[in-house]
Parts: C-alpha cells; sequence; structure tokens
C-alpha cells in the first residue's frame, strides 16, 4: 500500500489481492486539478466530500456525491474541484476486459448514475478492500457491482427476478462445505456448479438467508471451536479454521459467539 501526505493533499493507493481490479485510491484534495489525462482501466469513482467537474471526450461533467462515475479507458479526461475546500474520493480501477470495449461508448455518451444501490455495493466493496482480509465477499460483491454497471451501460437497469433456485443454492453450500479452511474463489464455485457469480450469489443468499461468504465465515468459526475444545492454541487454530491471522479469528469469533477465543476456552 502507497500513503502519501503531501501539504493537506492525501493519498492512499494499493493493488487489493482480487481479480479485475488492478488498483484502488482513495484521495483528499484540497486545490488539486487533474490536466487532461487517460487510463487503461475502468475508472469507477465515487466523490465522499465536495464535488468535481470534469471534461471527457471534450465534454463538461459534475460528480456530486449521490452519484457514480463510469470513466472508459483510454479516453482522455481532466478533474477539478467545483468547491474551494476541494473532494474527497474513492476510486476503482477495473480491467479493461471486465466490462468490454463494445461498452465504451455508451460510457462516453453517459459516465454519470444516480443510483443508490450501486453507490453502496460500492462503498462496501471499498470497507472490504481497505481490510484485505475477506476474499469470498470482496469477490461477491464485486460481480454485482459489474452486473449493475453493465445494466446502466446497456441503459437495461433492473431489479433481478425474486425467484428461488434452491437446487443450485443446495449445491453452492455443498462447495462451501468442501472448501472451509481453504476457501474456494467465486470464479471457481461458479464454474463447478455451472453458473453465473452473481445469479449464484444471489440463490444462495435468497434460499439461505445470508450470502456465501458469511455463511464460510460462520463454518469456520465452527471449526475454529472444535480446534479450540481440542486444546489447540488460538494462533495455531485460526491457521487451521482458515482465517488470515488471531485477529481475524478474534473478529468473527466475537462477532459470532460474543466473546475472544481465550474468553470462550476460559467460560
Amino acid at each position: 500500500m502507497f500513503l502519501s501526505v503531501s501539504g493537506n493533499a492525501q493519498v492512499r493507493a494499493w493493488r487489493p489481492g482480487l481479480s479485475g481490479v488492478v488498483e484502488v485510491l482513495h484521495a483528499y484534495f484540497p486545490s488539486h486539478a487533474y490536466p487532461s489525462h487517460t487510463h487503461d482501466a475502468w475508472t469507477v469513482l465515487i466523490v465522499d466530500e465536495g464535488a468535481v467537474r470534469y471534461d471527457l471526450d471534450h465534454r463538461e461533467h459534475g460528480l456530486a456525491q449521490a452519484q457514480v462515475s463510469l470513466l472508459p479507458p483510454n479516453v482522455p479526461h481532466d478533474g477539478r474541484s467545483v468547491r474551494p475546500e476541494g473532494f474527497r474520493k474513492r476510486v476503482l480501477y477495473l480491467a479493461p476486459d471486465r466490462l468490454g470495449d463494445n461498452l465504451i461508448g455508451a460510457a462516453v455518451d453517459q459516465p454519470e448514475y444516480v443510483d443508490p444501490v450501486l453507490r453502496r455495493r460500492i462503498h462496501q466493496l471499498h470497507g472490504v478492500l481497505l481490510d484485505g482480509r475477506e476474499d469470498l465477499e470482496a469477490q461477491s460483491r464485486l460481480t454485482l457491482i459489474e452486473e449493475r454497471l453493465g445494466q446502466h451501460l446497456r441503459r437495461n437497469v433492473t431489479d433481478p427476478p425474486d425467484r428461488r433456485d434452491p437446487t443450485l443454492a443446495a449445491r453452492l453450500r455443498d462447495v462451501l462445505d468442501g472448501h472451509v479452511p481453504a476457501g474456494i474463489t467465486l470464479d471457481e464455485a461458479s464454474k463447478l456448479v455451472h453458473a453465473h457469480p452473481a445469479h449464484l450469489v444471489r440463490a444462495f443468499s435468497r434460499e439461505y438467508g445470508m450470502p456465501p461468504h458469511r455463511y464460510l465465515t460462520g463454518r469456520r468459526v465452527d471449526l475454529a471451536r472444535r480446534y479450540l475444545l481440542d486444546g489447540h492454541p488460538p494462533a495455531e487454530v485460526a491457521t487451521l479454521a482458515g482465517f488470515y491471522d488471531q485477529s481475524h479469528l478474534n473478529r468473527h469469533f466475537r462477532r459470532m459467539l460474543g466473546v475472544t477465543p481465550a474468553r470462550f476456552l476460559r467460560r
């Protein structure tokens, strides 16, 4: 992770371990104005403070806090603050093939969307990526974001059909049960059960009342309890149960059971 503070400007940038996202940027600029430039990635931008004005392909646009901006790869754009106090933004840079070259023109024509569902999902994914330890959750959130962006680009934003798919959900549950400590990526699971990742996440969530990543975390906490009761120390249990480290185990264990692993043993 790269962190820079220059004057009052603040920049944090890193490359997450999430396939499809080539960079994440969190920044506050009190006065900086971007000259015209291009990126070789799709730029998914939200503004948390202030407002931004920019030119994209010689047309002026504006971005406020309620909106999402999607800038296509290899199209010139600049950027500047609308207000004297500057702006704070968060950006996801997506690999070019995640949305496709055939949709670049649609993004040039309409790069801003007022979509509370999409903005909330992007906000949540930024939180997951900042933590950096919830792989399946990050993959699940990204696939729903990409699906929604694709709908906007095709001018066909619709809610998913409200129908259950219990057979598919059960197949994914079996896959997760077979990969509790090691984990599995959403793409790998999708190939095993022959379903689109976004449909897979929705089908599982509808059937079991929780997304796949939360189910997998619960199974890991159950496994950790058994290892603890067998006498393994918490630091060793974290690895055995599939958590990144002991603090990762502690956080989810406390969230599930209300106590840390150490207090669980003492009780």
